[in-house]
């Protein structure tokens, strides 16, 4: 059974999303648990650690298990839940899609090896109009610099297991090295932490993109009209 330290992840923020999937209200749930509905409010308003006992029953209320309610599932791959109620997908504008994109994080940049294509994660940051990321000169992401242009192809994505829903992004355009001094110390400068991977990785790599687009998955509540 999970440990102490493992009840208290978003709980709350899991029986909320389960319970509108579902339809229910909180003195639904209440009702099925055997508890008041200002306890269930007030777990998934607060930061609260519920017992064994209570999480058996809410788990049977709300038809799932007390490993999902309590994040047991956090390293499987994600959208491994059910699709919510009401979905639409929806393109994003290019706007949007910078917003998403942030100031940094982690994408997946597309390659072509000797062994054939790849999708390789890294840690990239916004510069301007561009993304960058370190890698070492002979490792598989340095490749997309040797791609014809408009066939590098550079994606983030985010998926809310939660809510059953997420957004992607998408840039394709083309790659270079960054040499230049001046331009190698700004992003440097610029870099919010070093590469995940570890090792010494200090080729940049920048991407411009021609073309930038994406989608979100939008989840109407059951509740609203339509």
């Amino acid at each position: 059974m999970p440990g102490p330290e493992h009840l208290k992840g978003d709980i709350g923020r899991r029986v909320a999303a389960r319970r509108e999937q579902l339809g229910l209200s909180r003195e639904e749930v209440a009702l099925r648990a055997g508890s008041a509905p200002g306890y269930i409010q007030y777990l998934e308003e607060q930061t609260a650690t519920p017992g064994m006992g209570f999480l058996l029953r809410l788990a049977d209320a709300l038809e799932t298990t007390v490993v999902a309610l309590t994040g047991g599932t956090a390293d499987l791959p994600p959208g491994i839940g059910h699709a919510a109620y009401h979905p639409e997908l929806v393109d994003l504008g290019a706007e949007e899609c910078w917003q998403l994109l942030g100031t940094h994080g982690v994408g997946r940049v597309a390659v072509t090896t000797h062994e054939g294509p790849a999708i390789l994660p890294v840690n990239y940051l916004v510069s301007g109009r561009e993304v960058a990321f370190r890698t070492q000169p002979e490792a598989a992401p340095a490749l997309v610099a040797r791609a014809a242009p408009g066939e590098v192809a550079f994606e983030v994505d985010h998926i809310d297991d939660a809510f059953s829903q997420g957004w992607s992004v998408l840039l394709v355009g083309s790659a270079r090295t960054v040499t230049e001094s001046d331009a190698v110390g700004a992003l440097e400068a610029h870099a919010h932490t070093t590469p995940w991977a570890g090792g010494d990785r200090d080729l940049w790599v920048a991407i411009a993109p021609a073309h930038v687009s994406g989608r979100r998955i939008r989840v109407r509540h059951t509740h609203e009209p339509g």
